[in-house]
């Protein structure tokens, strides 16, 4: 009788935490995809892809940058 308690405790215990978690990580503000952004050429982008979020001029000023190193 008292396994029975223990596991519906359990039970209890991970369901909550499993619901707290969800909760708080829905309200952290990461977009979908955010992680799996090409965010620089290093990691195998490449220098023609366009960074999200940037202007045009910040593109430009990178890139120029990207040029001028090689």
């Amino acid at each position: 009788m008292k396994t029975i308690y223990w596991l519906l405790i359990a039970a209890v215990v991970w369901t909550g935490g499993f619901m707290l978690g969800y909760s708080i990580s829905a309200k952290t503000g990461t977009e979908p995809g955010y992680f799996e952004a090409v965010e620089a050429a290093g990691y195998g982008g490449g220098s023609e892809l366009k960074i999200e979020g940037l202007s045009e001029e910040m593109q430009k000023y990178y890139q120029e940058l990207s040029e001028s190193e090689e």
